[in-house]
């Protein structure tokens, strides 16, 4: 074999065209069209297109209003800083997943650093942040009596600051409308109450997160308003919020405890805060044999719950999706945006639907048809 032919194996060919492109550009040293790339470099259309569009979209190149092409000076990489809730919470892994793919394809440089769930690693990851010199950080913490002093920290360093989930002083906020989830959840709730126990409700728990603030909070309040809407005979008095902390183990110990001061065969329609809370408290029931006397709504559909549901015999009976994987590209579009000076709004809401065990089953393919033994594709961040 010929050394032109062995060199030759070595070569990308995409990437030969693209620098044909990029010194056809340095060469003409002003705007061009896509016709006239495609006349002088006699590749092909499509692939001059696409070339031409990867160019500008990593800031090599500029697109005028008239659509022609110009080469421009390559501006610095940005560097982010992403403080990750935790990496034991399924939701924040995938939303940090999807942040990480989001800012690898946009060619922006990722600093992550893990909050693990505590206030004071969070301070100290903002001063990390702040010793790194990043651009802009994304913070993913929830506990509220220590956004100010995280908020304060970036501030000072005059590093813009976009809050995930959990509003801070002076920062953009990207999430979820709380009590809008936490209505649909209750609206679920309700529904299911309305058709299999007759409408008949013993109890209303609305597992709760006081640390994360009255922001968060409201999902319980949106909650019990939606349940209060279509089961108005339910007293007052019947409408309990426990505290769970957002975790698995600190809600399976306030039902526990619940339940043995409550009698069985009282039904009970619960409203969790996150989906760790939602299976802390099928622990708990199912601890006590008493998992037919509960429904159970959570938030986030993490990929336990979602195998619950698709079980078809648990009291989890729906969730409801945030989107984890349309964090990552709009949190690093908007973080963008906000330093090139645009003007955003400062409450940026993810869109959300509710997840049941039917809609699921209808998603997915069934087990008799020609898909079968096929491997299913996850759901867990739906």
């Amino acid at each position: 074999m010929s050394k032109t032919k062995i060199k030759r194996l070595y070569l990308i060919p995409i990437l030969s065209k693209a620098l044909d492109v990029l010194e056809l550009l340095e060469q003409i040293n002003g705007p061009i069209a896509l016709e006239d790339v495609y006349q002088q470099t006699r590749i092909s259309k499509t692939s001059v297109y696409r070339i031409l569009k990867t160019l500008v979209h990593r800031g090599y190149v500029a697109q005028g209003q008239n659509g022609q092409y110009r080469l421009v000076s390559r501006p610095r990489r940005l560097r982010f800083g992403f403080a990750a809730q935790s990496a034991e919470m399924p939701f924040s892994v995938a939303v940090g997943n999807s942040v990480e793919q989001a800012a690898a394809a946009s060619g922006i440089e990722l600093l992550t650093l893990d909050n693990r769930y505590d206030p004071d690693m969070a301070i100290r990851n903002a001063e990390e942040f702040v010793k790194q010199r990043v651009d802009l950080v994304l913070e993913f913490q929830v506990e509220e009596h220590v956004a100010p002093h995280v908020a304060h920290i970036l501030k000072k360093a005059e590093i813009p600051l976009v809050a995930i989930d959990v509003p801070h002083p002076n920062a953009t906020y990207f999430g979820v409308d709380n009590f809008e989830v936490g209505y649909e959840a209750g609206c679920l709730l309700a529904q299911y109450a309305c058709n299999k126990w007759k409408g008949k409700v013993d109890y209303v728990l609305g597992i709760g997160f006081s640390e994360a603030g009255s922001f968060v909070q409201s999902r319980i309040t949106g909650a019990f308003e939606g349940i209060r809407e279509r089961l108005d005979l339910v007293p007052p008095d019947r409408f309990l919020r426990l505290e769970g902390r957002g975790m698995r183990q600190p809600s399976f110990l306030a039902v526990s405890d619940f339940l043995r001061n409550h009698r069985k065969g009282q039904r009970t329609l619960v409203a969790a805060a996150t989906d760790s809370s939602a299976l802390g408290v099928l622990d708990a029931a199912r601890q006590a044999g008493r998992e037919q006397d509960f429904a159970i709504a959570g938030q986030d559909c993490i990929p336990e719950v979602l195998d619950e549901m698709r079980s078809g015999k648990s009291a989890i009976i729906g969730s409801v999706s945030h989107g984890a994987e349309t964090y990552g590209p709009r949190l690093i579009q908007l973080g963008i945006a906000l330093l090139r000076g645009h003007i955003v709004p400062p409450y940026n809401y993810v869109r959300h639907h509710v997840v049941t065990p039917e809609s699921l089953a209808s998603a997915e393919p069934d087990s008799t048809s020609s898909n079968a033994g096929k491997k299913r594709e996850p759901l867990a961040t739906m």
